[in-house]
């Protein structure tokens, strides 16, 4: 098992900046961990993705160039830090892990996801 919670969430305006931090903790293996974001009668969409070992991320085309995500394997924590943020970013954002390693946005691909926190962009 693998608990994943999520901190950083809160209320900006336009064009502020915001880090998330998902602390992760358990006794799995934790090879692929990735943000997604839900917003009001929308799917669940992916925004970042990181490999634990090698560094490798991938992020989706709406936050490229925004958004950076990394880690810090010695406080099993994985940071999302979004810049220049647009009311369209407004969701609430979860973390996610898996113990498999790609660099993917398939919901189905990871076996453990946080509680979410919500991130609130306005005008």
């Amino acid at each position: 098992q693998v608990q994943l919670v999520e901190s950083g969430g809160g209320s900006v305006q336009a064009g502020g900046s915001l880090r998330l931090s998902c602390a992760a903790s358990g006794s799995a293996g934790r090879s692929t961990t990735g943000w997604f974001r839900q917003a009001p009668g929308r799917e669940r969409e992916g925004v970042a993705a990181i490999i634990t070992t090698s560094g490798a991320t991938t992020y989706a085309a709406a936050v490229k160039g925004r958004f950076t995500i990394s880690q810090d394997n010695a406080k099993n924590t994985v940071y999302l830090q979004m810049n220049s943020l647009k009311p369209e970013d407004t969701a609430m954002y979860y973390c996610a892990a898996s113990i498999g390693r790609a660099l993917t946005f398939e919901t189905w691909f990871y076996q453990y996801w946080g509680q979410g926190t919500q991130v609130t962009v306005s005008l």
